[in-house]
């Protein structure tokens, strides 16, 4: 489980994100990453088994995410490096593949590669044996090299169980188009960011996107209103017993939270909208402001509103709170089935797939926010205005938190998910909201 020592590590782990914007920065102004003579190596001492298959589940589906465009090409390479093997998808979103993969484990039927988030999340999977240690194959071609300092999120006792494809921060993202339609301005406070919501309502103009459908859409921006009620760390107070879920600035922060809901800032019906459709609502132009992680730039930057988005910090609340605080987000992680009937040609596959990906997601103007080192001229290589933008923002990082889900235990985090979707259904009393939490945590210490 992520302390704060960690959280602050992968703060620091974020400013490696300088030197993705530094120009020129590997010398004659090429393009190409530096660390990409490693990334057609792949695993040579790989057995040669015949018609070896590989299910690999993912959470790429959207045939337009950069992700799944990466991800099909690398396969296509090694397919036809290595005739013996074929890799079969099982594209999923979030939700979907979190609800499949826990029904996979309880009958230890594990795809040869799944997706896990870290710390708490990983843990229940890690205890049960279902993963394989990949030590050894991260020591391979110098795979392990290729990571910011993140790894300790899903390493338990000294091994090393899924490498993660991101590290990154909570932004908004906004139209530009539809803020100077409306004739606002970008919020420096949470009360200024209502106050925009019904100016852009009142102009007939959707304020805020959400794919509330996948729970964890609501909670990522949620958390980030703790994060500025509380500072950093309150979710951790709360398993220390230094604090509990009915102290008055978790009270505090689900009160501003459901002011910005009845503000009108999200769409009807924004709890049947899963991640990609609420996504989607903002690339198309339908919405003026998205709040999500910055993996989601390189998506944006391939949609019909590239070039006219930009990007501003989570606002303070009520005064409190440090904008250059963020929601910290290593990402999710390949994890490979201790029970693959190919494990030896599994590792070998991951370790290649994980060698080439900062290469393909730097070409695929997807590499803002990679978990691993890119060492590339971004702005030659024609990466946006935006994406410089989210680049700049990880200069200022100095510290934030995990999500709920990622810190703690999955009883606890599955009544907080269902809890804050409830809260785009009605209004609910925030005592009452704070009690449910506090309840669900002592049932599930």
């Amino acid at each position: 489980m992520a302390n704060m020592k960690g959280i602050l590590k992968i703060a620091a782990a974020g400013t490696l994100a300088l030197s993705l914007a530094a120009c020129g920065s590997n010398g004659g102004g090429s393009n190409t990453p530096s660390n990409s003579p490693k990334a057609n190596e792949g695993a040579t001492n790989a057995p040669k088994a015949e018609n070896v298959k590989i299910t690999f589940q993912n959470i790429y589906p959207d045939p337009a995410d950069p992700k799944n465009i990466i991800m099909k090409k690398i396969i296509s390479e090694y397919e036809k490096e290595h005739t013996n093997v074929k890799i079969e998808l099982d594209s999923l979103n979030q939700d979907q593949q979190k609800a499949k993969l826990k029904t996979q484990a309880a009958s230890r039927e594990v795809p040869d590669i799944t997706v896990v988030n870290p710390a708490a999340q990983m843990k229940p999977f890690v205890d049960a044996k279902l993963f394989a240690p990949l030590n050894d194959m991260v020591e391979q071609n110098g795979l392990k090299d290729t990571f910011q300092d993140i790894l300790e999120f899903y390493s338990f006792d000294d091994n090393l169980y899924a490498l993660p494809d991101g590290n990154n921060i909570g932004i908004v993202y906004y139209n530009k188009e539809l803020f100077e339609q409306a004739g606002v301005k970008v919020p420096t406070t949470f009360e200024e960011l209502v106050d925009v919501v019904k100016t852009l309502k009142s102009k007939g103009i959707q304020p805020m996107a959400i794919g509330e459908k996948d729970t964890w859409t609501g909670s990522f921006l949620f958390m980030n209103v703790v994060l500025r009620t509380n500072g950093p760390g309150f979710l951790q107070e709360v398993l220390d017993g230094k604090k509990t879920f009915e102290d008055p600035v978790f009270k505090e922060a689900v009160d501003a939270f459901q002011n910005l809901i009845q503000a009108g800032a999200f769409q009807e019906g924004a709890t049947s909208f899963d991640y990609g459709a609420g996504e989607n609502l903002f690339k198309t132009g339908k919405a003026a402001m998205y709040y999500m992680g910055s993996w989601a730039t390189g998506g944006i930057e391939a949609s019909s509103v590239n070039g006219k988005v930009g990007v501003f910090k989570f606002p303070t609340v009520n005064g409190k709170g440090d904008p250059n605080e963020f929601m910290l987000a290593p990402g999710s992680a390949f994890a490979i089935s201790a029970d693959s009937k190919h494990l030896e040609e599994t590792k070998a596959f991951l370790n290649y797939f994980m060698l080439n990906f900062p290469k393909e997601a730097f070409a695929a103007k997807g590499a803002v926010g990679l978990a691993q080192k890119v060492d590339g001229d971004f702005s030659a290589a024609g990466y946006s205005d935006m994406a410089m933008e989210v680049l700049d923002l990880f200069k200022d990082v100095k510290g934030g938190d995990l999500a709920f889900d990622n810190t703690m235990n999955p009883g606890t985090a599955q009544v907080h998910l269902s809890s804050i979707q409830n809260l785009f259904v009605k209004k609910t009393d925030s005592a009452a909201v704070a009690k449910e939490h506090q309840t669900a945590f002592e049932s599930n210490k």
